[in-house]
């Protein structure tokens, strides 16, 4: 047990996640997938309001060894009511997710981001600013290992946070994406404002 600090609650093992209640999360009518340029205008003035977002991104996955990720393909942001989806094929609405995730008026708060970010610079040609890595947060606090969305949640809230093996490495670059990877990637994003708020409730 050297690894761990005794006053921290452990962090779960998988097979007593297994047995939780399953979180809940998002459900289609509270996620948009973003289609037109009035609909990433609305998002970024919804997303600027709130202040602060879950944030995560997608892609499509790669498997021969030398093989280099073109994603992201979906960048997702939720508040703690509504998640957006973009999906950057859509490309008159990349200025828009540019400018959300170069901002520094929206925080974006989400697990193990550095991958994502390396990926963002490439494809975006950005900066990525006021982007908070809830992972460095659980380190802060004595946790050695990295903590992802799943034990975070089975952690903070007693519940199982439910990620398809099967939308994880489905294919993110497709145009029309199906309701099982919209709500995986919505919901993903919408788990990490909710543990982001009750990490920091009270401060």
């Amino acid at each position: 047990m050297s690894d761990h600090n005794p006053t921290l609650p452990p962090l779960p093992e998988r097979e007593q996640i297994a047995l939780l209640e399953p979180f809940e999360g998002l459900g289609l009518k509270d996620i948009v997938v973003v289609a037109t340029l009035q609909d990433a205008e609305h998002a970024a003035s919804a997303l600027l309001a709130a202040g602060i977002a879950g944030f995560d991104t997608e892609s499509k996955p790669t498997f021969a060894k030398n093989e280099v990720s073109g994603g992201p393909h979906v960048v997702q942001f939720s508040t703690r009511d509504t998640a957006w989806l973009f999906q950057l094929h859509r490309t008159e609405c990349n200025p828009v997710v540019a400018a959300l995730i170069a901002s520094t008026e929206l925080r974006k708060v989400g697990f193990g981001l550095s991958g994502d970010m390396t990926l963002i610079r490439n494809r975006l040609n950005i900066e990525p600013k006021a982007v908070f890595d809830i992972d460095n947060e659980f380190r802060k606090r004595g946790y050695r290992k990295s903590v992802g969305v799943k034990a975070a949640v089975a952690l903070v809230f007693d519940r199982r946070f439910i990620k398809s093996r099967k939308a994880t490495t489905s294919n993110w670059a497709n145009r029309q994406l199906t309701e099982a990877q919209i709500r995986y990637a919505a919901n993903d994003a919408y788990a990490s404002i909710r543990v982001y708020d009750a990490l920091f409730a009270g401060r």
